[in-house]
């Protein structure tokens, strides 16, 4: 789609249909919503942006906020018309944690409307809706982190990343937990739009800053599970508040009061890694955000997070994230 249009014309509309269906997660389905909203209000109107709910049935459909949502169409009366389709997702609480629903209503929707689409894009669990209808086979995908193994048990013919916060796969976009799917819809925008619209969205959502793809969907502490000492959970406290000092294992052994041996045992046992595999991807979560959001020096960077050397900075992101310092920025890095 080119950009809005200044003359003065009105656009051909763009037609975003969203699906719905009970206990649908709300935030999946008004994030969206809101954002091609707000870039029809910032263009005032040229985008052309023209958002319908679609369900089971016209009417009323509850969501798993207990607030009611109001679908414009049933799914029989959508029609080929569509140039964005958009698939929420649902879970089901399970002793285990939580569990895709996928719907064989909503599958069978989705696998007859998306020849007829001109893209097709999932928010949170609704990936597990597009692998039911055989939409991500041979695809990378993602999903939110937490069903992330089912999806992947459930269709091996999926490449299942539960990192990224969104992945574009032609024409096919699928997005990871809940409040990924402002960036998701945010990216939309930009391809339809351009950049600056987006950007210009994200300022009225008061977003602090538009996150492209391929960064993470949860930082150093989230992705490690609570330990069962609270002594291991403050000293990832202290770690992450003091990256430039040094947190080599003797220095956090002895703040433990714990032998180097029995710390590094304990440590591991409560996180699944070592002090020092730990340090250094806190070092390198933290170096990241710096080169996203400031134009400091890689030296600079280096010794705010503790590496010591742009050297050592390069070692680092080579390992953790398979990129350079300075390649990583070009991506990401947020404007002014």
């Amino acid at each position: 789609m080119t950009a809005p249009r200044d003359d003065g014309c009105v656009p051909s509309p763009h037609r975003v249909v969203i699906a719905v269906f009970p206990d649908v997660d709300l935030l999946d389905v008004t994030g969206p919503a809101e954002v091609f909203a707000l870039a029809n209000r910032v263009t005032e109107g040229r985008a052309g942006y023209e958002v319908r709910l679609a369900g089971p049935d016209a009417g009323p459909v509850g969501t798993s906020a207990g607030v009611r949502l109001l679908a414009d169409l049933a799914f029989a009366d959508v029609g080929a018309a569509v140039d964005t389709l958009l698939v929420p997702g649902a879970v089901d609480l399970q002793p285990d944690g939580p569990v895709a629903r996928v719907d064989d209503a909503v599958v069978e929707w989705v696998r007859s409307t998306a020849p007829h689409a001109r893209r097709i894009a999932s928010v949170c669990v609704g990936a597990h809706v597009l692998a039911a209808a055989g939409l991500l086979d041979g695809r990378r995908a993602t999903t939110h982190w937490s069903t992330a193994a089912q999806l992947a048990a459930q269709h091996p013919q999926v490449r299942v990343d539960a990192d990224p916060i969104f992945v574009r796969s032609g024409r096919v976009w699928t997005g990871a937990g809940i409040s990924t799917c402002i960036d998701l819809a945010l990216a939309l925008v930009a391809e339809d739009h351009g950049e600056e619209l987006a950007l210009a969205v994200a300022r009225q959502l008061v977003v602090y800053l538009r996150r492209q793809g391929g960064q993470s969907q949860f930082s150093v502490p989230l992705s490690r599970p609570a330990a069962a000492r609270r002594d291991i959970d403050e000293l990832r406290v202290f770690v992450t508040e003091h990256l430039d000092e040094d947190l080599s294992a003797p220095v956090l052994a002895a703040r433990m009061c714990l032998s180097e041996r029995h710390f590094a045992r304990v440590f591991r046992e409560e996180t699944g890694t070592t002090p020092a595999a730990y340090v250094e991807a806190a070092r390198v979560e933290a170096a990241r955000r710096l080169l996203e959001t400031t134009d400091r020096p890689l030296e600079q960077v280096a010794a705010t997070v503790g590496m010591g050397s742009v050297e050592t900075l390069h070692r680092a992101f080579r390992k953790q994230i398979s990129t350079t310092p300075a390649a990583y920025r070009r991506r990401f890095r947020t404007a002014s």
